[in-house]
């Protein structure tokens, strides 16, 4: 078993993922990083701050990708911290909820919330039957939701529904997890600089200058990192369940 605690992160090939992934070996983490694309320049990046990376090539929402991930990280670190899910999409098409696709609404629901459920349920028990060797352990489970959680955009009607499903996923496994002394959080974004936000950056431009933030900039992958990284050292181990905007403000009503 390796000394470092171990962290997996979904989905940590590039953006807010790749970013936390980088940030929890800065924070003494070796970090398994499972997605469906090319992840060696997010592992390179982990070697340079000091830990060991792991690249898993697989699919979050097919069951035996995820039995597969947890087998290759117990024969490389033989032992699991963290699970960080990011992994999430938005639709292909931004379409009205009055035409929006059942595929879409499949595809979308399964890679952002169903996928995550049952990677959680399966390291969560990992995690438990570790904890009888380990009591003293620190372990965490963190779900990288959005605004969106909370935020109507009928463009895109099956993200928000995904993101809400998220954030009612953290208070159930928090609940039941507290007894294990494994944490639970939820990150919730807000107008975040990375790809899936690229193809509405004039907008997104426009409403941050006229104060849709109080915090007048975009959020960078880094902002969420940090935060994550807070609760996976054991900053916030008196909470659980917790949601923690990271988002400039924009949750605030100002009047």
């Amino acid at each position: 078993m390796t000394k470092s605690p171990v962290a997996l992160v979904t989905g940590a090939a590039r953006g807010i993922g790749a970013a936390i992934a980088v940030e929890l070996a800065k924070n003494g983490y070796d970090v398994a990083v499972f997605d469906v694309i090319d992840s060696t320049d997010t592992v390179k990046a982990i070697g340079a701050a000091g830990h060991k990376g792991l690249s898993i090539s697989g699919d979050v929402t097919r069951a035996e990708d995820r039995k597969a991930a947890l087998a290759q990280i117990d024969k490389t670190f033989g032992r699991l911290d963290c699970l960080v899910n990011n992994a999430g999409v938005a639709p292909k098409v931004r379409a009205d909820i009055l035409e929006a696709t059942e595929e879409s609404y499949d595809r979308v629901m399964t890679i952002n919330l169903k996928g995550p459920y049952f990677l959680t349920q399966a390291a969560a028990n990992w995690m438990i039957a570790q904890k009888k060797e380990r009591p003293d352990a620190w372990m965490t489970i963190v779900n990288i939701s959005s605004m969106s959680a909370y935020t109507a955009s009928v463009g895109r009607g099956e993200y928000c529904l995904s993101k809400a499903g998220v954030s009612m996923a953290t208070k159930l496994w928090a609940a039941r997890l507290a007894e294990f002394g494994i944490g639970v959080y939820e990150m919730r974004p807000g107008i975040i600089q990375t790809d899936m936000t690229a193809t509405v950056k004039d907008k997104y431009d426009k409403l941050i200058a006229e104060g849709i933030t109080p915090i007048k900039r975009w959020g960078q992958p880094q902002d969420i990192a940090k935060a994550v990284a807070a609760c996976v050292r054991g900053d916030l181990a008196f909470s659980t369940g917790e949601v923690i905007n990271v988002d400039g403000g924009y949750h605030l009503r100002i009047l």
